[in-house]
């Protein structure tokens, strides 16, 4: 039995170091599936056992814990930065600029609930008790990757190797950083004396309201007598509204329009547009009419597809330089990428996994599917050089010095901030440079999971020598009702001032919340009491920006005030 002996104790084997991360991730998993009153740690308690096995003295080696935990951290910042880039810069406009304001106030008022109880119960003479704080804080607010950004800086700065274990306050804050959260947003509920049925009412009559919701479809008669004799083409240049011609009735004939196809007056034409652009195209063109000719339309050899782009080709070309209509016979009506409808504009930008859904002749339609590819088994397989390109380059932009006045030592984004930024920059523009940038949301999760573990077990591991002499003998106790404070207060300020000031709708403020607090098990509580979409709206209306800036700002709070 001395090998099953050395297999867990020979901590400089390879099969040690694979069996110990096997055991600590698998454990991890399955206890964070354990649900006490509805609410689970999920991942997160991979943490709590890596702490575990480190204070049992089942380790490794610490230069191969380094390498596996910044690696993991590495992958994990940057698939999260695939998924948000394409919306991140969406996120400012129209009303997710205020959401974003009030997302930002509140990652500076934890940061600052955060020294106001540094300066009040701890000794600040102690240069480690700061840095424990910091631990303390991203515990509170649930943030991994910021965990792993102010680990990184703090490297930077304790050069002689004795850096704190800030994991360990962490950890102490986490729980209750969770159950902060959630409970907060429903205090405020109780406060500001909410009905959620009524709430779910507004969030209807907003929908319905809304002339962007979706594209409308109209059958029009041409009685504008200036239309006569024009192409199509030219009546797109003349309106500048965005609207798609699908099909036209002349002379007791259905065709498919395209830029060169004639109006004359009385025909009839089916019209896709926003709805915001429904009643200037209809008083442009003419008035809207019953489908008299829809039993002439179902005798048409025409059909409506859905088409998915796969092609790598594909990837930043408009619609408009594609010329379905004037090349095919053939119109584009309704783009859907990531699961919400684009209206198909003039000037939509093309990318590996939208998908279209194209009217036309079937013929000219499946030629179309296989320009664009449509090929889903294509889609199954992520990228991984793209992926390992972004890492390559993330690295290096990350490793830039930016010197700041009054800082003695030069700002680098580091292994967090530098793959972050580059992956938000590559979802969005990657097309440009002809990266195909699309995973399928099953194999980004995936990576992004394998990467979160390993972070989260190395970070354990490493701190389980010290956590129970912290929890225990040192300032433990502080850590976890100080977290609590940094949890909820910023959360009453803000959700608060969201209600009263801005009189948002309720869900949409807990989407808010815990999309500022990046925490799956808000979001998960604030669909539980929502049929609509409200939360998930505020959630990814947030989520890029906190995210982004909880990994910023732990570095600069480190680089700041812990030299």
């Amino acid at each position: 039995m001395n090998w099953l002996l050395e297999l867990f104790t020979s901590t400089e084997s390879v099969a040690h170091i694979a069996l110990l991360y096997a055991v600590v991730i698998a454990a991890g998993v399955y206890l964070g599936k354990i649900k006490i009153g509805g609410i689970s740690l999920g991942v997160t308690f991979v943490l709590f056992t890596g702490i575990l096995f480190g204070h049992l003295g089942f380790t490794a080696p610490m230069n191969i814990l380094t390498f596996i935990q910044d690696f993991g951290l590495i992958l994990f910042v940057f698939m999260i930065g695939l998924q948000v880039g394409p919306g991140f810069f969406e996120s400012f406009r129209k009303e997710g600029i205020s959401l974003n304001i009030l997302s930002t106030i509140a990652i500076l008022l934890n940061i600052l609930v955060m020294f106001v109880c540094y300066w009040t119960f701890f000794d600040t003479s102690n240069p480690a008790n700061l840095p424990m704080m910091i631990g303390t804080m991203y515990g509170a607010v649930t943030n991994t990757p910021a965990l792993g950004a102010a680990n990184e800086a703090l490297s930077s700065v304790f050069t002689s190797g004795n850096i704190p274990e800030i994991a360990s306050g962490y950890a102490c804050a986490y729980p209750l950083g969770v159950l902060g959260i959630i409970g907060a947003t429903i205090i405020i509920r109780y406060i500001c004396r909410i009905n959620l049925n009524s709430e779910e009412q507004k969030l209807e009559e907003a929908e319905t309201e809304d002339p962007n919701a979706k594209p409308h479809v109209m059958h029009l008669r041409v009685s504008n007598s200036y239309l006569a004799g024009r192409t199509l083409a030219e009546i797109h240049r003349f309106l500048n509204r965005d609207f798609v011609c699908t099909r036209i009735l002349h002379e007791g004939k259905v065709s498919i329009p395209n830029a060169k196809t004639v109006f004359e007056l009385n025909d009839e034409i089916l019209v896709v547009c926003p709805e915001a652009n429904s009643e200037p195209v209809k008083a442009f063109i003419g008035p809207e009419i019953d489908a008299a000719w829809n039993a002439e339309l179902e005798k048409q050899p025409l059909v409506s597809k859905r088409i998915v782009v796969t092609k790598p080709s594909m990837n930043g070309k408009t619609l408009a330089k594609m010329r379905f209509a004037s090349l095919y016979g053939v119109n584009v009506t309704r783009i859907t990428r990531q699961g919400i409808d684009i209206f198909a504009g003039r000037n939509h930008h093309f990318q590996v996994g939208d998908r279209l859904m194209v009217v036309g002749p079937e013929d000219n339609v499946n030629r179309v599917a296989e320009m664009m590819g449509n090929s889903i088994r294509r889609l199954e397989a992520p990228n991984i050089a793209t992926i390992f390109i972004g890492i390559i380059v993330g690295i290096i932009f990350g490793s830039l010095p930016f010197t700041i006045p009054g800082m003695p030592i030069p700002l680098k984004l580091g292994l967090a901030g530098g793959p972050l930024i580059i992956a938000i920059l590559i979802g969005r523009y990657g097309y440009k440079v002809h990266l195909v940038t699309y995973t399928t949301t099953s194999a980004n999760m995936m990576l992004r999971e394998i990467g979160l573990v390993l972070f989260l077990a190395s970070v354990g591991i490493k701190a389980g020598d010290n956590f129970y002499n912290t929890l225990i003998s040192g300032d433990g106790l502080k850590y976890v009702y100080t977290g609590f404070l940094i949890t909820i207060i910023p959360i009453f300020i803000i959700g608060l001032t969201a209600r009263l000031k801005y009189r948002l709708n309720y869900f949409t403020i807990a989407g808010l919340i815990a999309g500022t607090y990046t925490d799956p098990p808000a979001l998960a509580y604030a669909n539980s009491i929502c049929s609509r979409n409200a939360p998930v709206i505020g959630y990814s209306t947030v989520y890029p920006l906190s995210m982004f800036l909880r990994i910023l700002t732990a570095q600069l709070v480190v680089l700041l005030f812990c030299v």
